[in-house]
Parts: structure tokens; sequence; C-alpha cells
């Protein structure tokens, strides 16, 4: 294991403030304690510049997010001393939920986990990245997952509503759900937790 650098321990710091105050459902708090109890023990660290796709014009819009809550802006900033590093993929499995723009108006960077600074397997600690007016694939996975929204945009679990979680807002999708996300007429932003070792 290597030390952790000190612009990732910062921004995992500030991510744990943050998650820990706007997480609040029980489920959320549960699992966002076991991860970053796990994020203790630092991972192979990678180094090295990170690599853009072209929907990563729209983040300066998504991170000059207007918030009074000292958590998330220290977050955000924080974020910003990382994000050169960060290599953005874009999903390459999806079905026909998305929007027809989605391919090119999405982007994901892996922050801890496989291909992330840190090359970690038990867990990943991600963020996602859509211009105006996508709309996410339908998806499951078995672990679950904590978000933390940055950003105006919606979501839907299972086959309930659409709802708008709003700037700071969290929610907890339990293990293989059916979840998408959609932005409006801004760009969507939003960090995502969870435990990829959980059966």
């Amino acid at each position: 294991m290597s030390d952790r650098s000190e612009a990732l321990q910062s921004f995992l710091d500030a991510a744990f403030a943050a998650y820990d105050q706007f997480a609040q459902a029980p489920e959320s708090c549960r699992s966002v304690r076991q991860i970053f109890s796990a994020l203790e023990e630092p991972g192979a660290q990678r180094s090295g510049t990170g690599s853009r796709l072209p929907v990563c014009s729209h983040l300066d819009a998504a991170l000059a997010v207007e918030t009074d809550q000292e958590p998330l802006s220290r977050l955000i900033d924080r974020f910003k001393a990382i994000e050169p590093q960060l290599e953005w993929r874009r999903r390459t499995n999806h079905d026909s939920s998305a929007s027809d723009n989605f391919e090119d108006s999405h982007a994901n960077a892996m922050i801890i986990g496989p291909g992330g600074l840190e090359e970690r397997r038990d867990l990943w600690f991600g963020v996602t990245l859509m211009a105006p007016n996508v709309r996410y694939p339908d998806h499951d996975h078995a672990p679950e997952e904590v978000y933390l929204v940055l950003s105006d945009g919606e979501f839907r679990q299972g086959e309930g509503a659409w709802f708008s979680p709003g700037i700071g807002g969290s929610f907890y999708n339990s293990p293989a759900i059916k979840h998408a996300m959609r932005s409006v007429d801004t760009p969507l932003f939003a960090f995502w937790v969870l435990l990829a070792n959980r059966p």
C-alpha cells in the first residue's frame, strides 16, 4: 500500500463530511459509515494526468453551483483539485431507455475503485456528469448505493415517479433496484458510493 496524496485525502475528508450531513436515511448512514471506515486504509495509488471527454465542457457550469452549505462548497473545491487526474469514461452498455443524445452527453469518473485514483475492488466512489436534457439508461447492480447530488436533476427508482433531490440531496438505492437519472435544462452532477463486494 502507498500513502494517499494530500489532495485525495482532503477530498475524501470533505466527502465524508458532506455525506455525513446530507445522507440521513438510516440505510444511507449505515452504508456511508461502512464505506468511509474501509477508506481509512488506503489502496494502491494511480498517478499521472487524467483524460476528459467532450461533455466535460459542462464541468465548469456544473461546479459553479450556488450553495450556502459550507460542506458542499468545500466538497466542490476539493473535487476541483483532483479532477485533472480523473479518467472520464462513457457507459458502454445501455438500452433504449437512454435518450438519443446519451452517448456523447454523459461521462462517469471513478475516484476510488477500478481505474480510479485509488485502485480497489471492495468499494467504488464515482461521479457522473451529464449535459442538459439527457436521460441515463435504466440500470441495476447488486451492491447498495448512496447518491449525493450537487445539481438540479431528476432520479427514479423501480417503477416509482421521478423525483428531484435538489442540491445537497441524497438518497439510497437498495441492492438490485432498477434506477435511472435525467438532467433538466442544466448539467447534472452527482457523486455515488457503493460497497462493491457486498453480496
